[in-house]
């Protein structure tokens, strides 16, 4: 969290709402945003060390990506977009490119990633931008759409079929540098209207006979583009996390201002039951999803052998979960969550700002693959979730120094990187000596006994879904809907074990503070999964919770499980 804070410093308090409120209406890329996130180098972060960026792990990157989503969404999309552009360069690419792409990075030239076509979408294995190659010049021709980046981009990432067939093996991924483009090889298509993020340059481009080397501009080996795109997607998925960690940040401040200046019968709505349930129930969501990005994240550079499983859960969880967060923020609000004007009880011009949060947080869930996309990735590695399950393994050594967030983290080695888990799921073998584990902890200190319950509640929950998916017949494309079922379940319980791991790895650390005694945030975010909980314990972990909440708040920190203070200023 320190380099959050460090961004936060550099930043400073974030503009008048009715500067962005206007832009957003006007359609109008955030250009004085991104420029101040560019005069302080935020694209480095994105760019390894070994090329010169400052990217040495990824959870510093992961955070600063958090803080500039808590204060635009669409600024952080817009600027972030350059890494998942790059993505691929660090995975599969040459020396040589890496420090090529590195240069203009550091140059402040905006990235794009070309995947997806009008006509095909996620479905990657159809697309239908082609690349002949004719001795060392290859020649792409072709369209891609809904592209961020695409007009503004002077890099781009394309995948592109080199053979009629196409099929796992038909496609490479090359770089396309615009200034080296003869006019009209490039043409970005017009500006895709949206419902949120209005000022992202979301469009597309076409491109005709544009000309690339065929080596050196051809990132991997001939027909290894998917697969390329497949191992760089586990990195872009983790960390689309933090944007809807970002976004419940920005609405659960909005939330817990507006509840604690509105009375109602007499009573400030805060401190109505249900209303203060709302808000620590949202809470408990949020630092779940927290936990679970957070470990995820370090498992980039620990596990990465199963991050096939770990980013698809994660990509699909804590966006929807996040979804369902701002949503039940939005009934507590009322009608002043869909105003453009009104903030509370301030009336001004462009003020609301939780309609912009909302709206924007919509479009995280497709990035990089859309909720189907992740569930079926999923549902594909069953087999291998279930093998690893029955043989009974240890969890990977690693595990244990991502949970423990006072370990330093190795280099990532992206060669690591798998397209299925081969030793299936860690942190789910981790369930049965973490429920252990607590029943030990418990044993010297009662007030721990509802959280270990629970904890054997979710390995027991966790087991009987590894049993059902073990016998599910995976057919593709012919997958029954009920293995969509599973693999949501699937998730779920891999957030939560993810939950138990980061709570024991550093309770003993945390023990001073509220959130981490006694289980007290634990507790809560198993309960949100539908896990059986003491009601008598779990009141009063909400108690906890909501005390922390608005301390937080009202301190400037960070709604987080974890210290860091801010800079923004949402205050009128």
């Amino acid at each position: 969290m320190v380099a959050l804070e460090q961004l936060e410093h550099h930043l400073g308090p974030a503009g008048p709402a009715a500067e962005r409120s206007a832009d957003d209406l006007a359609e109008e890329f955030p250009v004085a945003d991104v420029a101040a996130l560019d005069a302080c180098d935020l694209a480095l972060h994105y760019v390894p060390e070994e090329y010169g960026g400052r990217l040495r792990d990824f959870e510093r990157s992961a955070a600063l990506i958090r803080a500039v989503a808590g204060r635009d969404l669409t600024v952080a999309i817009a600027h972030g977009k350059t890494f998942l552009g790059c993505v691929c360069v660090w995975v599969a690419g040459s020396a040589e490119q890496a420090r090529r792409v590195a240069a203009l990075v550091a140059a402040k030239v905006p990235v794009s990633w070309g995947l997806t076509e009008r006509e095909h979408g996620s479905d990657l294995v159809n697309g239908e931008l082609t690349a002949v190659v004719d001795g060392d010049v290859v020649r792409l021709t072709g369209e891609k759409y809904l592209i961020n980046n695409a007009t503004r981009g002077g890099l781009v990432t394309v995948l592109a079929r080199v053979t009629p067939e196409g099929g796992p093996r038909g496609f490479d991924v090359y770089l396309v540098q615009r200034d080296r483009l003869p006019g009209g090889a490039y043409e970005p298509l017009p500006k895709v209207p949206t419902v949120g993020i209005r000022g992202a340059d979301i469009s597309g481009f076409a491109l005709r006979e544009a000309e690339v080397h065929a080596v050196d501009d051809r990132v991997g080996e001939p027909g290894t583009g998917l697969e390329t795109v497949v191992r760089s997607l586990q990195l872009t998925r983790t960390l689309c996390s933090s944007l809807s960690l970002g976004a419940a940040d920005h609405g659960l401040v909005e939330a817990v201002r507006f509840a604690s200046g509105r009375e109602l019968y007499g009573k400030v709505l805060a401190d109505l039951p249900a209303a203060a349930r709302t808000l620590t129930e949202c809470y408990a969501d949020h630092l779940l999803n927290e936990a679970f990005a957070t470990v995820a994240t370090r498992l980039i550079h620990t596990v990465p052998g199963e991050l096939a499983t770990v980013s698809a859960a994660v990509k699909y969880l804590v966006p929807v979960r996040t979804e369902g967060l701002l949503a039940r923020l939005r009934g507590l609000l009322g009608a002043r969550a869909w105003l453009l004007d009104v903030r509370g009880d301030e009336v001004a011009q462009g003020v609301g700002e939780f309609q912009k949060v909302e709206r924007d947080h919509r479009i995280v869930s497709l990035f990089d693959g859309n909720t189907v996309v992740n569930l079926s990735s999923l549902v594909s590695q069953f087999p291998m979730v279930a093998r690893g399950h029955r043989a009974g393994r240890e969890p990977e050594p690693g595990l244990a120094v991502a949970a423990d967030l006072t370990a330093e983290l190795p280099p990532a080695d992206f060669a690591a990187l798998r397209l299925v888990p081969m030793k299936g799921v860690s942190v789910l073998h981790n369930l049965a000596p973490a429920a252990a584990e607590l029943a030990r902890l418990a044993a010297r200190d009662p007030d721990l006994t509802p959280v270990a319950g629970v904890v054997d509640a979710l390995l027991a929950g966790t087991r009987e879904l590894l049993g059902e998916i073990a016998v599910q017949p995976i057919v593709p494309p012919d997958v029954p809907p009920y293995a969509f079922a599973l693999a949501r379940r699937l998730a779920t319980m891999i957030a939560g074990a993810s939950a138990v791991a980061l709570w024991l790895g550093n309770q003993q650390a945390m023990s001073a503070d509220p959130l981490w005694r006694k289980g007290h945030w634990l507790l809560a975010a198993l309960a949100r999964l539908g896990v059986p909980a003491d009601d008598t314990a779990l009141d009063a972990s909400h108690a906890v919770l909501g005390t922390v909440l608005r301390d937080q708040v009202f301190g400037s920190r960070l709604t987080s499980l974890l210290h860091a203070r801010l800079v923004r200023e949402r205050t009128a």
